[in-house]
């Protein structure tokens, strides 16, 4: 019997990474351009998962900030 080893094996390994990372890719994909139209940050998660973020929230947070400053300083 002919054996491929481990070259053989790590072929395979590789393939299902790729199909998993191809299919992980197409379950998102529709979420994902949306994300992207309006600029947000995608991270992923785990499979078939991503957080969406809108950066805009950062500027809220920083714009609190200045605003209860201001008012302690008045």
């Amino acid at each position: 019997m002919y054996s491929q080893g481990t070259k053989g094996l790590s072929r395979i390994k590789t393939r299902i990474r790729e199909l998993i990372a191809w299919a992980d890719r197409e379950l998102c994909l529709e979420e994902d351009e949306f994300a992207h139209r309006r600029g947000w940050t995608v991270t992923k998660t785990g499979f078939g998962a991503r957080a969406y973020r809108d950066p805009r929230f950062d500027q809220l947070k920083a714009r609190r900030s200045v605003a209860l400053v201001a008012e302690e300083v008045s």
